[in-house]
């Protein structure tokens, strides 16, 4: 393991859980900003990290180019509840036979929109705009196993974002939370 790549990895995971920290308890999840991604800090997440650190990208996308799968991201997301792809299951319905989104808690999907938004901040640096994580979502929008409802409120949520700002959006996702659905 190279040096560089322990500090660089260790600094970015860091500065992402410090964002996401810092706007999970702006909009009142306080818990989950404490434990967000504390799994990363894990020799499982962090050695995958630190042998594939890049710097500008996650760590997981080059150990998936390289493996044809990410053994990290699959350890990170089955204990990561603000992620889309932990709540995915069999559908017991035949003519959706398969793998479906379930419908996520409210809650987590704040902290995923937090996580979102922190992740666009570290790896586009001086180059983020409020549109970069809308823009990075439709990227892969079309492939991903996402209940009807949850699609529903982080597209609307992310383009708030894109087109209102940060301060507007937050303020939407407090007056959520406060509600308590979606």
């Amino acid at each position: 393991m190279k040096l560089n790549h322990i500090w660089g990895h260790f600094k970015t995971i860091t500065t992402h859980k410090w964002l996401v920290m810092k706007n999970c308890f702006r909009i009142g999840l306080y818990r989950q900003g404490l434990l967000h991604d504390l799994s990363k800090y894990g020799w499982t997440e962090f050695s995958t990290g630190v042998r594939y650190y890049q710097g500008n990208r996650s760590p997981n996308a080059a150990e998936r180019e390289e493996k044809g799968y990410s053994a990290a991201w699959l350890h990170h997301k089955g204990r990561n509840r603000h992620h889309l792809e932990y709540w995915m299951d069999v559908s017991p319905k035949g003519k959706e036979a398969g793998m479906v989104g379930v419908k996520m808690p409210l809650n987590y999907v704040m902290e995923m929109m937090m996580d979102r938004i922190a992740a666009s901040k570290v790896y586009r640096g001086k180059d983020y705009t409020d549109g970069s994580s809308w823009e990075y979502f439709c990227r892969s929008k079309e492939y991903l196993l996402m209940h009807p409802e949850t699609r529903a409120l982080v597209e609307r949520l992310l383009l708030m974002l894109r087109d209102e700002g940060e301060e507007k959006t937050f303020a939407e996702i407090r007056a959520l939370l406060k509600k308590g659905s979606y």
